[in-house]
């Protein structure tokens, strides 16, 4: 068995490889290692539309029920749910069941700890060596010992769609929304939630039944949002993924809005409502260099992070930043959550389009996204990394920005995957851009396969 947990917990085809043996191992050794400090520790589980989420809640469940911990299942609920409500209910730690924005033959487990926070690797690597290394730390227990199974579906969603009510201090009685669920997580609370505000909403790709999750709709696939938007003649739409912690939006002419756009506008907002900690920004390498100039304009900073939420988050608790995020609209309001939380976004989203008064379109071409051209280089696993001290590859890396003027950049990035590393271009001139990526690929393929 190899590492188990990846960038966001462990996933993998249901049944397959993520399998109920070792969901019900994951169970007991989270168990032991989030709640060494109770003896009847108390882990709440959520779950999205999957048909396999039912077979790994079972699985989990009796995993930690054998440790003496009680389970709290509280259902169909998003992501940022879970970790809202740990610590509402004062649980020791979280579980999640979803494979996010994969299709629904996939799915995945991950953990929050008694804060609401995503696990330190240090965390995930204990649980993974009791997996790996087949430690019973189960005492097989009897009796009363044994931990409960208690059920909070309703009462949880009630309580997470007014925790997210809360959040919202403007009136949009009267906006005319569009929402794509995904057939996911969000499909009862997003309605919900904006039907109590006073939106005049429309709802896409709320019908889920257990196979259609993210099937040509949802945050990676946007077009059919797009469409509605434009016929119904909305200001916004808004598209959550299969686990609803990312949005990604549509203006009211049928354009989408990523992570680098609304991050800007809500960054705007925050600024000039006077929450903007230290005027800066955090986001990922991946982050478009039209962004990095629009935040400068308004006279605020980039900090920079590698790509992963884990890492944006970990940069913004060490300096306070309040809001930071990724391209594909994984954002986080370190003031109102602990973790990117689709709906929260989309609400911030839509408080920064009111209280400016334009239309989303006037607010969106506030940011020229510069074309993103990228190519991959295949070499040995071995050499994945070898350009970053190749003084060829650097020097050459510098010529091709010299040869941009400040109006484009080079990212090299090595696959965590594969034999690969992939090389990105961002520039005014696409035909020029693609040419010069192309070109260092090869470089890279020559010297390092």
């Amino acid at each position: 068995m190899g590492k188990l947990f990846g960038t966001d917990g462990v996933r993998g085809v249901a049944n397959s490889e993520l399998t109920t043996e070792l969901g019900f191992k994951l169970g007991k050794a989270g168990a032991f290692v989030l709640s060494k400090e109770k003896e009847r520790p108390a882990i709440l589980i959520g779950k999205d539309t999957r048909i396999s989420g039912d077979m790994l809640e079972d699985a989990i469940s009796a995993g930690i029920l054998s440790m003496g911990g009680d389970v709290i299942r509280v259902g169909i609920l998003p992501t940022p749910a879970i970790a809202y409500l740990v610590r509402h209910y004062g649980a020791d730690a979280g579980v999640v069941i979803s494979a996010s924005h994969n299709t629904f033959e996939y799915n995945g487990i991950k953990f929050f700890n008694g804060e609401g926070f995503k696990l330190d690797d240090e965390i995930e690597d204990q649980i993974e060596e009791i997996i790996i290394r087949d430690i019973d730390v189960n005492s097989h227990i009897t009796g009363s010992r044994l931990g409960r199974s208690l059920t909070a579906e309703a009462e949880a969603l009630g309580i997470y769609a007014d925790f997210l009510k809360s959040k919202m201090d403007v009136d949009v009685q009267g906006m005319k929304v569009v929402l794509d669920c995904a057939n996911g997580a969000a499909y009862k609370v997003a309605e919900k939630v904006f039907e109590s505000l006073g939106a005049e909403i429309a709802v896409i790709a709320n019908e889920p039944d257990g196979l259609n999750i993210n099937l040509g709709c949802g945050s990676t696939h946007p077009e059919m949002l797009q469409q509605a938007v434009v016929n119904q003649k909305a200001d916004i739409g808004l598209a959550f993924d299969g686990d609803a912690d990312r949005l990604i939006a549509v203006d009211e002419l049928g354009r989408i809005m990523d992570g680098d756009k609304m991050m800007y506008i809500c960054a705007k907002m925050l600024k000039d409502t006077g929450e903007l900690t230290g005027c800066r920004v955090t986001a990922t390498v991946m982050s478009n260099l039209g962004f990095h100039k629009a935040i400068a304009a308004m006279g605020c900073k980039v900090d920079v992070t590698a790509v992963g939420d884990r890492y944006v988050l970990e940069s913004m608790l060490k300096t306070g930043c309040a809001i930071g995020g990724e391209q594909s609209g994984h954002i986080i309001f370190l003031k109102h959550s602990t973790t990117g939380d689709g709906i929260l976004s989309a609400l911030q989203l839509l408080k920064s389009i009111k209280l400016s008064g334009e239309k989303a379109s006037a607010l969106s071409d506030r940011i020229t996204i510069y074309p993103q051209v990228l190519k991959n280089a295949t070499v040995k696993n071995e050499n994945k990394k070898k350009y970053a001290s190749d003084p060829e590859i650097q020097a050459e890396i510098a010529r091709l920005e010299e040869l941009m003027s400040g109006e484009g950049r080079v990212l090299i990035r090595p696959s965590g995957t594969e034999p690969l590393v992939r090389v990105m271009i961002e520039g005014k001139d696409q035909p020029a851009i693609t040419a010069l990526a192309g070109n260092l690929a090869a470089k890279l393929t020559a010297k390092f396969s």
